[in-house]
């Protein structure tokens, strides 16, 4: 079989002759080759249990406007079917390509919806502010593309003399948008609230034992740094022990320093509120994630709502094997930049962050393109 080629990233690698034909000769960052493989060359993918992966890819169907021919059979079949019925459906719909070419070899981290402590008031221990979206915010770079721009401003306000950058985190802390009406609510830990917009969405719980779901609703356009990074950079936290609890260990150990250090990542996430009937976070593709099966990637290279059959030898999924998992690619993070670079989510709460805080691993992907 041949191989496929792109050269236009923002573009979903489709693999049909006219689209590449009309692609050939363009400025491109990365060029990268589709490889068309058999399925039985997915290492571990008789063992897998597609029928979980197939319950993601329903959420992303139904969400689709215009549907790919694999959608339409796949919605035909519904809710319900079992691992064989499932394996039979994405065997017959798609086809495996591995990726080549790229510039950096494949990296898996993972993220999560953590759980923190809020109020709607703001009172006693309760005065970190969660900001809505503002309503100047003036964003030049659709939201799922964040991750081929993390190099550059994009959020901008107006003001009489022209367009500026947005406030960057610094001055939203220092009240920038304070008395505008835009907490949603407080929280009791300014490095919770830090972790939350890195994560991209939380679960607060109120005092009275209720809870509020949030989620993603912009970015002030700034590049997103990574803390962890820049204290191993400082010696500051040995480079294999920089997980996210000894990040926040040293946060909490001089809140001033702390403060001074998440300020260096000027982005800074809004927030919206959820119905009360939400079970799940949503992704990018605006469907809710599904845990251990949905993955964000870099959107410039893949069509959300692709399969991606994902493969780290080195990470141990929940029985002890390697990780050998068909995922569906329904998000996007400002830090997830390539073509073989994925974010799994490993779901909500404390025991789903002190799984995803530690993972960062090589890893391969296959990207499975509808037949037809």
């Amino acid at each position: 079989m041949g191989s496929r080629s792109t050269c236009l990233p923002r573009l979903l690698i489709i693999g049909f002759a006219a689209t590449i034909a009309l692609l050939g000769g363009c400025n491109v960052e990365e060029q990268i080759t589709l490889r068309p493989v058999s399925f039985t060359e997915l290492p571990g993918w008789n063992d897998d249990d597609q029928a979980a992966a197939f319950g993601a890819l329903l959420k992303s169907c139904r969400k689709m406007k215009s549907a790919d021919t694999a959608c339409v059979a796949a919605l035909a079949l519904g809710d319900g079917i079992d691992q064989k019925a499932a394996r039979d459906f994405f065997e017959a719909n798609y086809t495996p390509n591995v990726v080549e070419g790229g510039d950096a070899p494949g990296l898996v981290t993972a993220y999560y919806e953590p759980e923190v402590k809020g109020s709607r008031e703001k009172s006693g221990a309760f005065q970190v502010p969660v900001y809505g979206r503002p309503p100047d915010l003036i964003t030049i770079v659709p939201e799922t593309e964040r991750a081929r721009f993390n190099d550059r401003i994009t959020g901008f306000r107006d003001t009489p003399e022209g367009q500026v950058p947005y406030y960057a985190r610094a001055e939203i802390n220092g009240g920038a948008l304070a008395g505008r009406g835009l907490e949603l609510l407080y929280l009791d830990d300014p490095v919770e609230l830090f972790y939350m917009q890195v994560q991209g969405s939380g679960v607060v719980r109120l005092p009275n034992g209720s809870v509020i779901r949030l989620t993603y609703a912009g970015k002030n356009g700034y590049p997103y740094t990574s803390i962890g990074k820049l204290l191993v950079e400082r010696g500051e936290i040995a480079k294999g022990a920089a997980n996210m609890e000894a990040v926040k260990a040293w946060l909490h150990a001089d809140p001033a320093r702390g403060r001074a250090l998440m300020e260096e990542n000027q982005s800074y996430v809004f927030f919206a509120e959820l119905g009360s009937d939400s079970s799940a976070p949503i992704g990018a593709e605006g469907v809710p994630l599904t845990p251990g099966r949905s993955l964000a990637v870099d959107a410039a290279y893949h069509r959300l709502g692709l399969p991606v059959f994902v493969t780290a030898s080195d990470l141990a999924d929940e029985t002890g094997k390697p990780f050998r998992r068909l995922m569906i690619a329904q998000d996007v993070g400002s830090a997830i930049r390539g073509p073989e670079r994925g974010d799994i989510f490993f779901g909500s709460g404390e025991a789903a962050g002190g799984i995803a805080g530690g993972v960062a691993h090589p890893a391969r992907f296959f990207i499975l393109l509808p037949k037809h």
